[in-house]
């Protein structure tokens, strides 16, 4: 069989070349570090393993046909999620299919092969923009290093590797540029706009940056190439062309993205805040990590190279400079508030606030590569470059991001690629050129990649990969399922804050940028933990709560030690069943104007449509026996000491804590076994823990770690009973039968059934049932009945769907009309050819 040309070419060596070395060098950086899977250290840090591989995780089930729900309705996550926009923001680059040729439980290894995949890809697609941009024959050798040191920039290589989706934006940044240049000189117009909808839907928050990246380099290009101003205007044309019909292709999924973080809860508001000068300048150096500085490492010979363009006198003096102004005033927009802003669509990320610092990479990458391109930098040239460095590298000295690996890794570099060029111009050891270019930008970057391996690991939160724990409760979920007749809960006690998605069921766990507003208020009510300031939801590990949500079947797990917890626990892996309503059931008419208050225990009963609870008066004393500080009409005050909560129950009652800014420890009389509290609002949210079964005057110890607040009302006695009898109600006033699929219900219901039909689902905005848009009840799906028919049917479909398609339409049409106008036309000049004498 023969190699296909694009291989064989000059062109496609190098890229090949690129993407072999740079995959190569992470995996030596990853070895180094002894990280998953060369070594013991887990990889999965920060969302990571909380929210990525959990979901590439739903992704294998939905291409294998085993995930409960479709690509529109997610029946496992927050008791039935949107899916569409989670989708469109984690999942839509083609590179995540890779995960269905892996085993399941293999699922952490998926997701670092597509990291890989996607980061030799950009290496590729870099090096095949830098040939396009000027050919630089004999030197593709080179623009497969730089290809490479742009896909192991710092961003890359310290930020981007544990949030996969953005390398998707590593890759779209060339992709664009290329198809700005085929806009420029009219060419290719249909594979540009495919471009543009590639990167567009892979990752549309990284191809927003990358479209500003790459319309200022086409703007550069259009300055700078010979050309009237009307060939400049029709360039600048086409291209505003080729980005509004590739959007448009990928509407159908950006635009129930955007509508699905309109309907989110608000994530963290942070203020802009730019970078130290001295810490921007460190790094542009191998071996250093911060979290709130941009990672511009790209290696010592791309730097060089940049820094050389300046004084290289065989590149023309405009062309220097234009491309030396556009690097500095792209580093400058970095660090001003205005621009910011317009670098990350108006709103300052929750995290890291440098994401489009991979732009500026690839900028300095192309400077670096026309220093090259033209011919081999001179000893002057070299020489004027290695001084801006030396500078540089001198301004980062007062850095405290500088260390002891950053100053010999950063001369041992910057000698072998000033010997690596000088070899080069002479022409005569270009082998030996390019093994000393190679193995700087390989051994720094590797280097790199092993220090922020083992920094990530200090300072973010970790999460093992699949293991025996995920094993045992991937299978206890599976030997307990039962939906739709019931859902199965994972647990509380989580590997992930996405365990439904890791471990199976279909549980109210969720964790992801689009949990809706609605759906986190409700969990609120009910008295539900969070972390990540209400965008990642626990369980509701609460027999109220799951008989209101149709839960049958729950998974208990010994506490997960990477999630923090450090007193052994040796609990067994368990299953508790208990009799669950079905997913539809029937409450009066009269309640739907009903209202959440306050009290999490009056809320579920409200959801419930019965009374359980007893929540009676509390008073709370300190260890001296003095009365807590009282923090106004609703909470005490409490600073880090021990004290007790004295209430009183009814005999036999299950004893319930709700203390959602409670940091410690509580336990039911001086025998009780502890409940662990983690509240600090707002930003985390301690769920309401059962402490156990008592009556008469109890006494509740509690151990407070940091300062917070308890509520007045901190205690519910449950009377199983009562629950009991009021879950009877429920199943022999609900749905028959109940029938579910990929994006709805269809309930049977009894005859002449009357009131409000509710379904045990958040009502997310999407829901509509029998034509109609869903009622709400208390925040969940409902329909009133009046007798009249016995059936329900209710379909989910993603907001902004229907406008989103519609859009996608006419842009496939005007694709159409720009790929078939140039048959046209020869077809209009045949006909009017005069015929042949």
């Amino acid at each position: 069989m023969r190699t296909p040309s694009i291989i064989r070419s000059p062109r496609g060596r190098g890229a090949a070349l690129a993407a072999l070395l740079t995959v190569a060098t992470v995996c030596a950086g990853d070895a180094v570090a002894r990280s998953y899977p060369f070594g013991p250290h887990t990889r999965s840090v920060n969302d990571l393993g909380n929210q990525f591989v959990p979901f590439h995780a739903r992704l294998w089930d939905l291409l294998h046909g085993q995930a409960d729900g479709g690509l529109l309705l997610n029946w496992q996550s927050g008791f039935g999620s949107s899916f569409l926009p989670d989708f469109g923001t984690y999942l839509s680059s083609p590179f995540a299919l890779l995960v269905a040729v892996f085993p399941r439980d293999r699922i952490d290894l998926a997701v670092y092969a597509v990291t890989l995949v996607k980061t030799g890809v950009a290496a590729a697609a870099m090096t095949w923009l830098l040939t396009a941009l000027r050919r630089g024959r004999g030197r593709e050798w080179a623009a497969a290093v730089l290809g490479a040191s742009y896909a192991l920039c710092g961003w890359s290589v310290v930020e981007a590797v544990y949030n996969p989706m953005w390398l998707d934006g590593l890759i779209a940044f060339p992709l664009l540029c290329l198809a700005g240049e085929w806009a420029r000189t009219g060419r290719r117009p249909v594979l540009g706009t495919l471009l543009v909808t590639l990167a567009w839907v892979s990752n549309f928050y990284t191809a927003y940056m990358a479209t500003l990246g790459a319309a200022l380099v086409l703007v550069v290009r259009l300055l700078l190439e010979d050309g009237t101003s009307r060939e400049r205007v029709r360039g600048l044309v086409r291209a505003v062309r080729t980005v509004l019909v590739g959007i448009g292709l990928a509407a159908p999924v950006l635009v129930p993205v955007f509508l699905g973080t309109r309907h989110a809860y608000p994530g963290w508001n942070r203020a802009f805040a730019p970078a130290a000068w001295p810490d921007v300048a460190a790094r542009l150096l191998p071996a250093t990590y911060s979290f709130f500085s941009p990672a511009l490492f790209l290696g010592t010979g791309a730097l060089l190279l940049a820094c050389a363009l300046a004084f290289h006198r065989a590149v023309p003096r405009t062309e220097r400079f234009v491309w030396a102004g556009l690097v500095a005033a792209v580093a400058l927009s970095l660090q001003w508030g205005p621009t910011h802003l317009l670098w990350h669509a108006f709103a300052t990320p929750n995290g890291s606030p440098f994401r489009q610092t991979f732009v500026l990479s690839g900028l300095v990458v192309i400077a670096a590569w026309l220093a090259v391109a033209t011919a081999w930098p001179d000893r002057r040239t070299l020489l004027g470059g290695a001084g801006v460095l030396v500078l540089i590298a001198a301004g980062a000295a007062s850095s405290t991001l500088i260390t002891g690996w950053t100053y010999p890794l950063f001369a041992a570099g910057l000698l072998a690629v000033t010997g690596a060029l000088v070899l080069a111009r002479g022409g005569r050891f270009a082998v030996l050129a390019a093994l000393l270019l190679i193995g700087a930008q390989a051994g720094q970057a590797a280097a790199t990649t092993a220090y922020a391996d083992r920094q990530r690991l200090n300072r973010l939160d970790d999460y093992a990969p699949w293991g025996e724990r995920q094993t045992l409760q991937a299978a206890a979920v599976a030997g307990a399922d039962g939906w739709p007749r019931y859902r199965t809960e994972p647990g509380l006690e989580q590997s992930t804050a996405n365990d439904p998605l890791l471990a199976g069921g279909q549980g109210g766990a969720y964790y992801s940028s689009h949990t809706p507003d609605v759906l986190t208020r409700t969990y609120l009510a009910l008295g539900a933990g969070w972390t990540s300031n209400g965008r990642a939801l626990h369980s509701l590990d609460n027999p109220v709560t799951d008989a209101v949500f149709a839960v049958g079947a729950r998974v208990r797990m010994p506490r997960d030690p990477h999630q923090g917890w450090n007193r052994p626990d040796g609990r067994p892996v368990t299953v508790t069943r208990q009799d669950a309503p079905p997913l539809v059931t029937l409450r009066p008419a009269a309640d739907a104007g009903a209202r959440m208050g306050r009290s999490p225990f009056r809320n579920q009963e409200k959801l419930l449509g019965a009374s359980v609870y007893t929540v009676p008066a509390t008073t709370l004393r300190a260890a001296d026996g003095t009365a807590a500080a009282d923090g106004g009409g609703y909470d005490y005050r409490v600073r880090p000491g021990a004290y007790s909560l004295a209430a009183s129950c009814p005999a036999n009652s299950e004893v319930y804590l709700w203390a959602p800014d409670l940091f410690g420890r509580a336990q039911l009389g001086e025998s009780g076994e502890p409940a662990d509290f983690r509240g600090e609002l707002p930003g985390r949210r301690a769920g309401m823990r059962l402490l156990g079964t008592g009556g008469g005057q109890l006494s509740v110890p509690l151990r407070v770690a940091r300062a917070g607040t308890v509520p007045h009302e901190a205690v519910g006695c449950l009377d199983r009973g009562r629950l009991d009898a009021a879950v009877a109600g429920l199943k022999r006033t609900g749905a028959t039968r109940v029938e579910v699929t990929d994006s709805g219900v269809r309930a049977e219901l009894p005859s002449n059934a009357r009131g409000l039909a509710v379904l045990a689902a958040p009502r997310i905005a999407g829901w509509s049932c029998d034509g109609r848009p869903a009622g709400s009840y208390l925040g969940l799906v409902a329909v009133p009945v009046n007798g009249d028919r016995t059936t329900v049917d209710c379909t989910f479909r993603p907001p902004g769907l229907k406008a989103g398609s519609l859009a996608g339409a006419g842009a496939l049409a005007a694709l159409l009309a720009t790929a078939l106008t140039p048959w046209a036309r020869t077809r209009v000049r045949r006909r009017k050819a005069p015929p042949l004498a």
